[in-house]
C-alpha cells in the first residue's frame, strides 16, 4: 500500500476524487452546495460552502452543514476504512 491508502480508498466511493494526500466531493442540495475535503495527514474533514458562481467557497463549521451530509460523509469515510468519527473532530 502507499502512503495515501486512506484517500485512494475514499477516491473509490461515489464522487469522491484523490487529490495528492487529500479526497474531495462536491454535494449540491436543494439549496445549497456543499465541497468536503478529507486531509490524510491530519486525519481530519473539512467542508467548504460553495458560493452561487460555483468559483467561489468559504469554510463553514459543521454545526451548519445538513445533518444528512454529514452522516453521508461518515457513511463513505466509513467505507473507506477510515474512523467515521473523524467527520466530528475539531481542528
Amino acid at each position: 500500500m502507499n502512503e495515501w491508502s486512506s484517500v485512494d480508498a475514499l477516491a473509490e466511493q461515489e464522487g469522491w476524487r484523490a487529490e495528492g494526500f487529500a479526497a474531495r466531493v462536491h454535494y449540491r442540495g436543494e439549496t445549497e452546495r456543499y465541497a468536503v475535503e478529507y486531509y490524510e495527514p491530519s486525519d481530519c474533514v473539512l467542508y467548504w460552502k460553495v458560493k452561487g458562481d460555483g468559483e467561489t467557497a468559504v469554510p463553514v463549521g459543521r454545526e451548519t452543514v445538513p445533518d444528512p451530509l454529514r452522516e453521508r460523509v461518515r457513511i463513505d469515510l466509513d467505507a473507506a476504512g477510515i474512523d467515521p468519527d473523524v467527520e466530528a473532530r475539531s481542528l
